[in-house]
């Protein structure tokens, strides 16, 4: 049975959240949540996702939980920025001892953001917070960082960091409840005629070029990763 991932980006509308240096909570999470989204949808297979918001809109804390309850959602996943002077990453689950899918995805999600971050590691913690509370399925909280320390800020203000974030909760989640990789499809090549190269290009930037065409292969298998743009043509 496809698992049901319900992704909550913190805050929005009306509610900006925690602000600081030029920054709105409620904009960083919602960007999180929607590259989460994407790196499970385009990676990943096994899973149907909702999200409480789609855009910068004003939903209740209420509404969160109700429409993840309605929808029969596997697993709750809530996206914060925190504030308060600090600095570092950290989660939280309900209780002290969670389900076991809960304490899986908060040791999975937490590890892989540490490790893409390099933040401070503020640990894996419990609350009394309404979203992991009122959820009926297992539930995590994540504080990315601290919207009003500069050092943390400045990683936020970087679309690439906030979209390295996304994929790490993207990763973890999909570690933790056993999601499985959709194939590499890697480019067909075909053999160039007299005189022709095989060009290869990843990213838009030249990668190498081959006059066999077992080599050119070689060198696709190697850059066919997940996110990476490559074109093969002749020259």
């Amino acid at each position: 049975m496809a698992k049901k991932i319900f992704i909550d980006p913190g805050h929005g509308g009306k509610d900006p959240g925690a602000t600081g240096n030029g920054l709105k909570e409620k904009d960083l999470t919602l960007a999180i949540a929607r590259e989460c989204r994407r790196v499970l949808q385009q990676e990943y297979t096994g899973h149907s996702i909702r999200m409480s918001r789609e855009k910068d809109q004003t939903v209740s804390l209420r509404q969160r939980t109700e429409e993840a309850n309605r929808w029969g959602a596997h697993f709750f996943l809530s996206i914060h920025i925190n504030a308060g002077g600090g600095t570092g990453f950290e989660s939280y689950r309900y209780v002290k001892q969670g389900s076991a899918m809960t304490m899986a995805v908060q040791k999975e999600v937490h590890a892989v953001v540490l490790a893409r971050s390099g933040w401070k590691d503020r640990r894996k913690k419990w609350a009394n917070f309404h979203v992991l509370r009122e959820s009926k399925m297992p539930a995590v909280l994540t504080e990315n960082g601290f919207i009003d320390t500069g050092a943390d800020a400045a990683k936020l203000k970087d679309p690439a960091f906030v979209k390295k974030l996304g994929r790490a909760h993207a990763e973890g989640l999909a570690k933790a409840l056993g999601l499985k990789k959709k194939p590499s499809s890697a480019p067909p090549v075909s053999a160039p005629k007299r005189d022709q190269l095989i060009r290869v290009r990843v990213n838009g930037k030249q990668a190498g070029a081959f006059a066999q065409p077992e080599n050119a292969v070689d060198l696709v298998e190697k850059v066919a990763k997940p996110g990476a743009v490559i074109d093969v043509n002749m020259v």
